[in-house]
């Protein structure tokens, strides 16, 4: 079959790209730039065009996949349309799959990334050989974000953002917390909850869910007429001690990520001897955390990549720092990821960076999210407004093409510096030295 997607370097859909390769099918896509992704693509066999147009659909296209995020007048959207063709979303793609296959989704507010990929090791080391969809990258998956298996199990990263895990069916869910983000889609916290609460209702008598016990917001979606099996996980079981010691990345959301995976792998069945093997081996994921030596003229520093977007995981991460660099230096680059986010939680924002346990924190301007802002919120939000309002004299503002002036001046060598946020600002590591 010949398939097309549009929007093919998003993480997301670029994994299920790659599936329909694995297993023999002729795919294209388009993206509107260039990207490691589309490159990688383009290595695995796929016909990638780097602009979007209705001339990039061949006659022979049988089904067209596309990102959520895709404006209903794109080009190739509406060839689509015209032609007949059957079209899906990625989400509504996915969902298709995840009938097919035995499927444990990893869904949640925070952690998804992490847990997801402690599972999908575990599952390998479990000789269980699942086919595993991320929403990051895994260096054990040779720096990719897919893995083609050949039973009957499939690990997917099932994001809440637009309501898009109503589209899956899994037979396990692991919920690591519920908490207030995407409010430009669900506004509040109730219409957040009643959503996971219908997602959760997916799983079929038979299913179970595994479930964070220490959240709060996860116990307002339970009740008493759901069927299925229930099993919880808790920084009070003994089971967190070990996993603290062993883990290779500091803080205890990283702890709550390994229990969230060991209690899945105890519900299928796999022994604790290769579950802990498996999370004492784990190395972390693309921009989770991610520890990256660099130097920058010629002072040795150490870069944390983190992709941390909202409140509670720019202050997870910073914590972290702390907790693994008690005694450095530590320097937050942080560009916000999208101006409703920042409007939306602006002044969780301000109590994270008033908190915040580093040096120096540095607010660059706010990624604005094509096709997902609003002109009136754009208007009444900025990285300036933040940093005056925590007031704080270790929080400053600089635009992105001023940063590396600065820290030339500010590094004297040993420092920790943390570029953090969803957007581009990971395109900053490329300007250090990272020869060893």
């Amino acid at each position: 079959m010949k398939i097309h997607f549009i929007g093919i370097g998003g993480i997301g859909v670029s994994s299920l790209a790659q599936y329909y390769l694995a297993i023999g099918h002729d795919v294209s896509g388009s993206d509107l730039a260039e990207s490691e992704i589309t490159d990688f693509l383009t290595k695995k066999g796929a016909k990638v065009y780097i602009g979007q147009n209705a001339g990039n659909l061949s006659f022979d296209v049988e089904f067209v996949v596309h990102t959520p995020a895709v404006p209903k007048d794109n080009p190739e959207y509406l060839e689509s349309k015209k032609r007949g063709i059957r079209i899906q979303s990625y989400p509504e793609a996915l969902g298709d799959l995840t009938k097919e296959k035995f499927t444990i989704a990893v869904s949640g507010t925070h952690g998804k990334s992490t847990t997801t990929s402690m599972l999908a090791l575990i599952l390998v080391k479990a000789k269980l050989d699942p086919t595993v969809i991320l929403g990051t990258k895994l260096k054990e998956f040779r720096n990719n974000n897919f893995r083609i298996g050949r039973s009957k199990y499939l690990v997917i990263e099932a994001d809440e953002h637009m309501a898009s895990f109503l589209n899956y069916w899994p037979n396990v869910i692991v919920l690591t917390n519920i908490d207030r983000d995407h409010l430009d889609y669900y506004r509040n916290l109730r219409n957040i909850l009643k959503t996971f609460k219908e997602y959760v209702n997916h799983l079929a008598n038979t299913g179970t869910l595994v479930i964070n016990a220490d959240d709060g917001n996860i116990k307002k979606i339970l009740s008493e007429n759901q069927k299925f099996k229930k099993a919880g996980y808790s920084l009070k079981q003994k089971e967190a001690v070990k996993i603290k010691k062993i883990m290779r990345i500091p803080g205890s959301h990283i702890v709550y990520d390994a229990l969230a995976a060991l209690t899945t792998a105890r519900v299928l069945k796999i022994a604790d001897s290769v579950s802990f093997k498996a999370l004492s081996e784990f190395k972390g994921s693309w921009r989770r955390f991610e520890i990256i030596k660099a130097k920058l003229q010629g002072k040795k520093i150490t870069i944390v990549s983190d992709y941390a977007h909202n409140p509670a995981k720019a202050e997870a991460a910073i914590n972290s720092c702390r907790e693994k660099w008690q005694n450095k230096k530590i320097i937050i680059i942080y560009q916000p990821h999208q101006y409703q986010r920042t409007y939306f939680l602006f002044n969780e924002f301000v109590k994270v960076f008033r908190r915040a346990s580093s040096d120096k924190i540095i607010i660059t301007d706010i990624y604005d999210v094509a096709g997902r802002e609003e002109k009136n919120i754009k208007e009444n939000v900025n990285s300036q407004k933040l940093v005056k309002t925590v007031n704080k004299k270790s929080v400053i503002y600089l635009p992105k093409e001023k940063i590396m002036d600065y820290l030339k001046k500010e590094i004297k060598g040993g420092e920790i510096v943390v570029i953090m946020g969803a957007g581009d600002i990971y395109n900053m590591i490329k300007l250090f030295d990272l020869k060893d």
